[in-house]
């Protein structure tokens, strides 16, 4: 089973996958997956209250998948060992939390998943680089490159695309102009030539069916 929720934001917002919100995880086992869509939050100073939620997570009945959002501290997440996994890569932050990394094509329970993490702090400027804001919060040239070649392999044709912010043709439909920067012109390209049955997106604090193919979500848990 494969289950997709929004953003965690730890401690603010991970209590969404606690038994209570979370019901059908006692039927779950390691080789069950929920994934996070970004701001996991889980990787940001190594504190006591952090790796007290990392444990409580690692304590589940299911393994927990995230891409990276624009709240991530960077330099930690990048000391992770780069690893491979269902074939993409990934860093494990320990044997069932693995975050999944930017432009990489995995196969889960014979599925094809896009991921593609990454967002603008529109508060960067009230922010401190290197303490709670990081540029790598926006893709590099070489993830972009990585992205196109992975897709290439795969004929342009996945089953699902999870992301943390969006194109720029969504953000419009959810009325949200505060961002436009080439990683929503990138996803505008992949909304137009990718092949994909769905695409789950989070980072606007919300749970919206926008249309058929798109899915913004926040607290609601959805099975795959």
């Amino acid at each position: 089973m494969i289950y997709i929720t929004g953003d965690t934001h730890i401690p603010n917002d991970i209590k969404k996958l606690d038994e209570c919100n979370f019901k059908e995880q006692v039927e779950l086992s390691k080789n069950d997956s929920i994934i996070i869509t970004g701001d996991f939050g889980g990787v940001w100073s190594n504190s006591k209250e952090e790796l007290y939620w990392r444990k409580w997570l690692q304590d589940k009945s299911f393994t927990t998948l995230f891409v990276d959002g624009n709240h991530e501290n960077f330099d930690l997440l990048n000391k992770y060992e780069v690893k491979e996994w269902n074939g993409g890569k990934v860093h494990f932050i320990n044997d069932s939390i693995i975050h999944l990394m930017r432009g990489q094509v995995f196969n889960i329970e014979g599925k094809k998943f896009f991921t593609f993490g990454g967002a603008e702090s529109i508060d960067k400027y009230n922010r401190v680089e290197g303490k709670s804001w990081w540029k790598e919060e926006l893709p590099c040239k070489e993830e972009y490159e990585e992205a196109l070649d992975n897709l290439y392999k795969n004929n342009w044709e996945v089953d699902y695309v999870i992301t943390h912010t969006a194109s720029t043709e969504l953000m419009e439909q959810i009325c949200w102009v505060k961002e436009n920067n080439p990683l929503n012109s990138f996803f505008s390209m992949l909304q137009r030539d990718l092949k994909y049955k769905h695409w789950y997106f989070g980072h606007f604090h919300d749970d919206i069916e926008i249309d058929e193919k798109h899915t913004l979500l926040f607290e609601k848990i959805m099975n795959i």
